[in-house]
């Protein structure tokens, strides 16, 4: 009798479900931004659209919705909704007209989204009946939030209201429609004019601009007075909010600018230091064998309790040897075969036809094989939150390195973490050198080789079962681990090159982390993978175990180890080197 899964599994399994949804979801919106726009490299990161490696601009609040309240139509909404603004709206032309002053660059920004959603082709009924769909759904969440309660909300709500229904031709949002009656009265004097523009010279960009800067001028300078003479200006319920309605509430350059810091992991010291990563000591960094992190009667014992692992999982090898084969391999010209009755004339055998002439078997046929010209390495986060992981892991890399073996491509399983919690030597050194402000990574770095490249599975098996050693998972520095797989992979003689990450978040030492700013490993880590990446020479994915790992990888891909058994876990990571995963 199988119990009831105890309440923090299942409540993990839900929370990788969610994220592997949320995923799915970002993927097919990428999918649609790329087709409408035929613009290749576009695709999500981190809830952000991304050309490359390049983050997008915010372009308006409404296109950022919420995974946790907002239905799937609105997320098609705003892929439509992007689709339209990268493809109508010239970026640069936008740029140079743009305003500095914050509240009038938002309401420019919104003015200009209204504008390319406006263009949607009248046969494309879908996407105008999602774009409505979102404008709807952001309008009543703005609405439902409490926001429209204070003068500057009202102001701002029916602004929105007002020019998007100008601009499209679309009614206002019913529900809210006789809130707006009031304000509408008021700002028809000020702006009709302008709003009248709106629509006449919404196909040509410029002129269409000059009518939007002076409704954002005048609605700024409206915002900002009924911020000063309004008591509701700073409402607590309204200032508490953490989401893009703060963007649109509290209009000031300082909100906008904590809400991009915190959002992309920028760290203020090493943007400081103009991206100069720091290592305090590496006195104390050390590179191990796996095999000699353990006694060998307690190795045997970990290795035993792995191979039972497998053996349970059901795991069948041979197929998946020949799935990475039939993926890694590339067919070869390898000799030829003789004695064939087809195929181009084997002038060595002629002789026979003069001797023989009943004999057919005069030609010979070029022989193709495929051969795996490819080198994978499988790199382990071993921080602490990832000892509660370490069979799974464990588990799968052991077959994967056999897997590959038998499908003829090299592997190698490589491990980090720190030899010490809370920075040890190198943070005790910086006690005693008076602690310097801002010394950079402050632990010892730890890299675990399980299997080396040119080491056969077979004789690896021992060492692949240190994995299972509880007090080798500590802290995490994945930047430098990343780097320092690279540079293995580099030295590999192998035409092609992949490198998986297998963590479950962001790099984490407490002693870095207290020492400089809460961003510093993260930056790196970002900035690590960005300049990897940028070389193409080594193909990096991210394995997130439970967790989304976009952030930090272009391709990535979300594992649920609790929920998946048998081959499926292999399958998701065979999608994910062959691309079918997020980009």
């Amino acid at each position: 009798m199988t119990g009831a899964p105890a309440p923090a599994t299942a409540s993990a399994s839900a929370m990788q479900r969610r994220v592997r949804q949320e995923e799915q979801v970002a993927e097919l919106c990428a999918g649609v931004v790329r087709a409408f726009s035929g613009e290749r490299d576009l695709h999500f990161r981190g809830q952000r659209l991304h050309r490359g490696r390049v983050a997008l601009p915010w372009f308006a609040p409404h296109l950022h919705p919420s995974p946790e309240t907002d239905d799937f139509a609105s997320f098609r909404g705003v892929a439509d909704g992007l689709a339209l603004r990268l493809t109508v709206s010239d970026a640069a032309l936008h740029e140079s007209l743009r305003p500095e002053e914050p509240v009038e660059r938002m309401l420019f920004e919104m003015l200009e989204q209204f504008r390319a959603e406006a263009m949607a082709p009248e046969v494309m009924a879908g996407m105008r009946r999602n774009l409505r769909h979102r404008h709807e759904q952001w309008s009543l969440a703005f609405h439902h939030s409490g926001l429209t309660d204070t003068a500057r909300g009202l102001l701002l709500y029916a602004v929105v209201q007002i020019c998007r229904a100008r601009v499209s031709g679309q009614q206002v949002v019913e529900e809210t429609e006789d809130m707006l009656e009031a304000t509408r009265f008021h700002l028809a004097p000020l702006i009709g004019h302008a709003l009248a523009g709106l629509r006449r010279d919404r196909a040509d960009q410029a002129a269409y601009a000059v009518h939007a800067l002076a409704i954002a001028r005048t609605v700024a300078a409206m915002l900002h007075e009924a911020g000063e003479d309004s008591s509701d200006a700073r409402d607590p319920h309204v200032d508490d909010k953490r989401s893009v309605f703060m963007l649109v509430a509290d209009m000031d350059r300082e909100i906008v600018e904590r809400f991009t810091t915190a959002e992309s992991g920028r760290s203020a010291v090493l943007d400081g230091a103009g991206g100069a990563y720091r290592v305090f000591t590496a006195a104390y960094d050390r590179e191990h064998d796996a095999a000699t992190l353990a006694r060998k009667e307690v190795l045997a014992g970990h290795r035993e309790k792995l191979d039972r692992r497998i053996a349970a999982q059901g795991v069948n090898i041979a197929r998946l040897a020949r799935e990475l084969r039939a993926l890694l391999a590339d067919p070869t010209r390898d000799g030829w075969d003789g004695g064939q009755e087809e195929g181009l004339v084997d002038g060595r055998r002629l002789a026979q036809l003069v001797a023989s002439p009943t004999e057919h078997r005069l030609f010979r046929t070029e022989r193709i094989e495929p051969v795996a010209d490819c080198m994978v390495t499988l790199l382990i986060d071993c921080s602490g939150s990832m000892k509660e992981h370490a069979e799974s892991v464990a588990m799968m890399a052991d077959v994967f390195a056999r897997a590959l073996e038998q499908a003829g491509a090299a592997s190698e399983v490589l491990g980090f973490t720190t030899g010490a919690w809370n920075g040890g030597h190198a943070q005790r050194e910086w006690v005693r050198a008076g602690r310097p402000p801002h010394p950079g990574r402050l632990n010892e770095r730890c890299h675990i080789v399980f299997k080396a490249a040119a080491t056969p599975w077979r004789r690896a098996r021992p060492a692949m079962a240190a994995l299972l050693k509880a007090d080798l998972f500590r802290e995490g520095i994945d930047g430098e681990a990343v780097d320092w797989a690279c540079a293995r992979l580099r030295e590999r003689p192998e035409a092609r090159k992949l490198l998986l990450v297998i963590s479950d978040g962001s790099p984490m030492d407490s002693a870095t982390h207290l020492a400089n700013d809460a961003h510093y490993l993260d930056h790196h880590l970002r900035d690590v993978v960005a300049r990897q990446e940028q070389r193409r020479d080594v193909e990096i994915a991210g394995i997130g175990v439970g967790l989304d790992l976009s952030p930090y990888y272009s391709r990535s891909h979300v594992l649920d180890l609790a929920a998946s058994a048998g081959n499926t876990i292999f399958r998701e990571v065979i999608d994910l080197m062959a691309g079918r995963h997020r980009r």
